[in-house]
C-alpha cells in the first residue's frame, strides 16, 4: 500500500505554519503516527476492530479549530487528548501489535507532559453542539456556529488593537498611526469593555505624547461577571482591580486548573513581572490585554473578537482602536508629511540638542526642545537595531522616540510591543508593516525626519 494512505485525513491542516505557526506537539504526534506507519517501508493498516483511526480523526475533528492566540488554548487542547486517550483504552485490545496504535499512545503521553495535562479531568465531547458553557466565549460561539451534521466549526474572528510610544496606535484595521491625543482618550468603548489612556507631553515643545494611565472597566455580563475596574498609572502597575479583588464572575468550567494563569474564574489577573507587566483574562468576552510599564509611560495590547469589539451605538463612535486619531490629532498623516524644512538642520538639532532651560516661547525649528540625552539619527537607529531586527513600523516607530525624546527605554517599549503584537494578533500574514516611503525608496529616513519634524513643530 503506498506511503499516502498512513497519516490521517486532516493532518494537513494541523501542520501548516502559517495558521498555526506554534502547535509544534502537534507536528510531533503526526511524525510519531506516521513514523510507526511507515517503518520498514511498508504502511500498516488498522483492523476493522482497531478504532485507531476513528480515534485520530475525532482528536483532529477536536483541535482543527484551536490556535494558541484563542483564550483557554491549553485547557481546550488537554480536554481532546484527554478524550484521545479514553479512546484508544477502549480499542487498546483489538489494537494490539499495531505500530500507529503504539505510536498515538507515547505521542499522547508526550504532549500531555508538554502541556502539563492531568490524567483525571473533563474531556471534550464529538457532538460540540450539545454543549455550551455561558461563561466562556469560546464554548459559546463553538455551540452557535458548530454545523450540526458535519459538526465542524467556524472558529470568531478576532481583532487586536496597541498603543506605545510617543504615541503610536495600531488599529482593529492595522492602520499605524503616530497621533498626539494629550489627555483622557477612549481607545475601545463598547457594550462589553471599555478602554481609555491619559496621555501627557513627554519633552517641553513637542506635540509628541504618551501614555502614563489606563483605565479598563469589564462591564457586567450575565451571571458570569459584576462590573470590575482595572487602574494603572506611571510606578503602579496593580496585580488587582481597584477594589483589591484578582478575579470576578462565576466559574469558567473549560478551567480545571491545569492552566496556571487562570483562577478557575471568568475574569481573572496575572502579574508576570512585578509592576511593570499584568495581564487580564475575560474568557466570559474573549478579551486578553496586556499592560506593561517600560521606564515612565506605559504600554497596552489588546485582543478582541469581531463581534464584541463592534457592539456599540452611535454614542460610542469615538474610538481610536476602531476608527483610529482624529485628523487633527496625527502626527503622521499616513506616513506622508510634506513640510518643506531641510533634513539636516533636523540632524544637526538632534546631534547637538539645546541646553536645559530654554523657554518653550523662544523655541525655533534649530532649537525645538530641551532633551536629557540626544541621539543622532545614526545612533538612534543602532540603539534600535540592538532589539529590532526587521526594519519595520516598529523600528521606525522607535528611532523616531528616540530623536524626539532621547529617552532610550522607548526602545525596549518598541520591541515589548512588537512581541505582544506577535501573541495577541490573529492573523501572521498581517504582523509585519512598513513605512509608507520604505516600501518605494532605499531612504526610509525621509519619512522619520519628517514625523519627527511634525512632532517637534
Amino acid at each position: 500500500m503506498g506511503r499516502t494512505g498512513c497519516c490521517y485525513r486532516g493532518a494537513e491542516r494541523l501542520a501548516s505554519p502559517p495558521r498555526v505557526p506554534r502547535l509544534r506537539p502537534l507536528l510531533v504526534l503526526l511524525l510519531a503516527l506516521c513514523y510507526g506507519a511507515h517503518r520498514g517501508g511498508h504502511c500498516q493498516v488498522a483492523t476493522p476492530q482497531c478504532r485507531i483511526h476513528k480515534c485520530t480523526t475525532d482528536f483532529v475533528s477536536l483541535t482543527s479549530h484551536l490556535t494558541p492566540a484563542l483564550d483557554g488554548f491549553d485547557v481546550e487542547f488537554c480536554k481532546a487528548l484527554r478524550s484521545y486517550s479514553a479512546c484508544t483504552q477502549r480499542t487498546s485490545k483489538s489494537c494490539r501489535g499495531n505500530l500507529v496504535f503504539h505510536s498515538a499512545v507515547l505521542g499522547i503521553s508526550d504532549l500531555m507532559t508538554q502541556r502539563n495535562c492531568s490524567r483525571d479531568g473533563p474531556t471534550s465531547s464529538t457532538h460540540p453542539e450539545m454543549q455550551s458553557e455561558p461563561c466562556n466565549y469560546h464554548s459559546r460561539t463553538q455551540h452557535a456556529h458548530t454545523h450540526p451534521h458535519t459538526h465542524t466549526h467556524t472558529p470568531p474572528g478576532y481583532l487586536f488593537c496597541g498603543l506605545f510610544g510617543d504615541p503610536h496606535l495600531r488599529t482593529f484595521k492595522d492602520s499605524f498611526q503616530t497621533c498626539k491625543v494629550e489627555g483622557a482618550w477612549p481607545l475601545i468603548d463598547n457594550d462589553y469593555l471599555s478602554v481609555q489612556v491619559t496621555n501627557v507631553p513627554v519633552v517641553t515643545g513637542s506635540s509628541a505624547t504618551a501614555t502614563n494611565k489606563i483605565t479598563i472597566i469589564f462591564k457586567p455580563f450575565e451571571e458570569c461577571t459584576e462590573q470590575r475596574v482595572y487602574q494603572a498609572v506611571t510606578d503602579d502597575l496593580p496585580a488587582a482591580f481597584v477594589d483589591g479583588t484578582v478575579s470576578s464572575g462565576a466559574p469558567d468550567h473549560n478551567v480545571n486548573g491545569n492552566n496556571g494563569d487562570s483562577t478557575g474564574k471568568a475574569l481573572w489577573i496575572s502579574e508576570h513581572s512585578p509592576g511593570r507587566h499584568v495581564e487580564l483574562h475575560a474568557s466570559y468576552i474573549g478579551v486578553t490585554v496586556i499592560v506593561r510599564q517600560l521606564g515612565r509611560y506605559l504600554t497596552l495590547a489588546v485582543r478582541i473578537p469581531e463581534e464584541m469589539a463592534h457592539a456599540y451605538d452611535a454614542t460610542q463612535d469615538l474610538q481610536l482602536c476602531l476608527n483610529g486619531c482624529p485628523t487633527s490629532e496625527r502626527i503622521d498623516r499616513g506616513g506622508h508629511l510634506p513640510l518643506p524644512l531641510p533634513h539636516t538642520a533636523l540632524g544637526l538639532q538632534l546631534q547637538q540638542p539645546h541646553g536645559q532651560g530654554q523657554s518653550s516661547h523662544t523655541h525655533s525649528h534649530t532649537a525645538p526642545y530641551s532633551a536629557p540625552h540626544g541621539f543622532s539619527m545614526e545612533g538612534a537607529r543602532a540603539r534600535c537595531r540592538e532589539q529590532l531586527e526587521v526594519q519595520d513600523i516598529y523600528f521606525h516607530s522607535c528611532v523616531f522616540d528616540l530623536l524626539t525624546t532621547g529617552d532610550a527605554n522607548f526602545t525596549a517599549a518598541a520591541f515589548s510591543a512588537l512581541k505582544d503584537m506577535e501573541s495577541l494578533h490573529p492573523h501572521r500574514e498581517r504582523w509585519t508593516i512598513y513605512p509608507p516611503s520604505s516600501a518605494h525608496t532605499s531612504q526610509p529616513i525621509t519619512w522619520l525626519l519628517l514625523l519627527t519634524l511634525c512632532a517637534l513643530g
